[in-house]
């Protein structure tokens, strides 16, 4: 029996799958050493507090 996942576990699990396609079609277009240069620069920049806030038109 599997237990129903929280709504924040639900929106973790879209991102994770939102990755995975990301990193799939990165890889597919220019190969695995950008793809995981780009993911790893990301984090860099999360980590560092330079992502920003998410902008809106």
């Amino acid at each position: 029996m599997q237990a129903e996942l929280t709504a924040e576990e639900k929106s973790k699990d879209d991102f994770f799958e939102r990755l995975a396609k990301l990193s799939e079609e990165m890889v597919a277009k220019h190969g695995k050493d950008f793809s995981m240069g780009a993911l790893v620069l990301a984090a860099r920049w999360i980590a560092e507090n330079k992502a920003g806030p998410l902008k809106t038109n």
